[in-house]
């Protein structure tokens, strides 16, 4: 549900919510999956935005419930890109859409590394699934 003080001075959410939403999706999805904080720390590796486009379709008004959205669309070397669609709950209508690149990064140097085998490889079996035939 948003929050008032989520709101900007138009009195609806301020366009950097909509990042810390898709962050905070992007950290519930890893953990959900096995592949969270700990797995990364195991592997001396976190991830980092890189880069974020936002596409803003509606705004989200005090009191809305919004459901979001999260898809691992590629990893590959050091980065990796997630999908993120917030949409109003009542409605159904389409707010927004995050395309987010991440970095992977050693965290004994800060500098990027390739993303561990193991991740790459369950990325790649889940984008089979999702291009099969049903």
């Amino acid at each position: 549900r948003v929050r008032g003080y989520e709101l900007d001075s138009n009195g609806h959410v301020n366009n950097a919510v909509y990042l810390n939403w898709a962050e905070e999706i992007a950290m519930l999805h890893a953990e959900a999956a096995g592949y969270g904080r700990e797995w990364s720390l195991a592997h001396d590796g976190t991830w980092v935005v890189h880069h974020a486009d936002i596409t803003w379709r509606r705004p989200a008004l005090p009191g809305d419930e919004v459901i979001v959205f999260v898809k691992v669309e590629s990893i590959r070397g050091a980065r990796g890109i997630r999908r993120t669609q917030i949409i109003r709950a009542a409605d159904d209508e389409l707010l927004a859409v995050l395309l987010v690149e991440w970095a992977w990064v050693r965290i004994s140097d800060g500098r990027p590394a390739r993303v561990p085998r193991e991740l790459v490889e369950l990325v790649e079996r889940a984008q089979k699934r999702d291009l099969a035939p049903n």
